[in-house]
């Protein structure tokens, strides 16, 4: 994503807004977030930690438990931080914050983890420098994202429908890695996983992305309601896309790693 694509304060209240619903429908985002989680070397020695973009808290509960360590869960919804402190022990400190401008001292943390969080930072590299800036010699950023062909099932059935962006646009891989490797930390690792749900109907996509807080939130989206023409031109074009398990949605899953060297500060 980049600004000119993507607004921090739609992405905030969206989520905001999704607080109560996200967690019903949250399968895909808890498996590939465990996926990341099971990454973690067994060597990493962790004292401080934080849960960047920590959503409800599903996963800051998790890395609580996991580390036996106080967390710091931040999302920059505060709809998420009510929702994650009324359904959380004491032992995680919740704040409001920017990936990008992260409020956390230098060199003060051991592991940053984030899942399905940063594809939502207008300025990732600007993410990658602050986790850096913040992690201590030895340390370890574990994050996942959304890449290019998410969702191109949904992409594709629109365009035959009309020029507009309706669904959320996502970082080609090429320039992902070339973020990594220019992010200055020792060594970094990034696998891609492909994931594809299977949905009876179209609108059970369409409602789950609502209820994710994560339907379209490019600039470019048709302004008011969709009439009920294009809704069944697109539903005529995904349905051509039908399989024996039902309409596919695929999701493109880059699962990285990357550590500080013992000798950078």
């Amino acid at each position: 994503m980049n600004a000119a694509v993507i607004d921090k304060q739609q992405v905030a209240a969206s989520f905001s807004r999704a607080a109560a619903t996200y967690d019903q429908v949250a399968a895909l985002q808890r498996n590939v977030g465990g996926n990341l989680l099971s990454r973690l070397p067994d060597t990493l020695k962790v004292e401080q930690l934080a849960d960047i973009g920590c959503g409800t808290g599903y996963f800051t509960r998790a890395l609580a438990e996991h580390f036996a360590k106080p967390v710091l869960g931040l999302d920059i919804a505060e709809g998420m931080l009510h929702y994650a402190r009324e359904h959380s022990t004491s032992s995680i400190t919740w704040l409001a914050a920017d990936a990008e401008a992260l409020p956390l001292r230098s060199v003060s943390q051991d592991l940053l983890f984030s899942s399905l969080a940063l594809q939502w930072c207008p300025q990732l590299p600007l993410a990658l420098s602050e986790a850096y800036r913040v992690l201590r010699p030895g340390g370890c950023m574990a994050f996942n994202t959304l890449v290019e062909g998410t969702l191109g099932e949904l992409r594709d059935a629109w365009q035959a429908v009309d020029g507009f962006v309706h669904v959320n646009r996502f970082m080609p891989v090429g320039p992902l890695q070339e973020m990594l490797a220019d992010a200055g930390f020792e060594r970094w690792h990034c696998e891609i996983e492909q994931h594809v749900l299977y949905y009876g109907q179209l609108s059970e996509l369409t409602h789950e992305l609502k209820a994710l807080g994560a339907h379209n939130l490019n600039t470019g989206r048709p302004s008011g309601l969709t009439g009920r023409a294009r809704l069944r031109a697109l539903t005529a074009a995904y349905e051509a896309r039908r399989q024996s398990a039902g309409l596919p949605a695929t999701y493109q899953v880059a699962q990285i790693l990357l550590f500080k060297g013992l000798d950078q500060v």
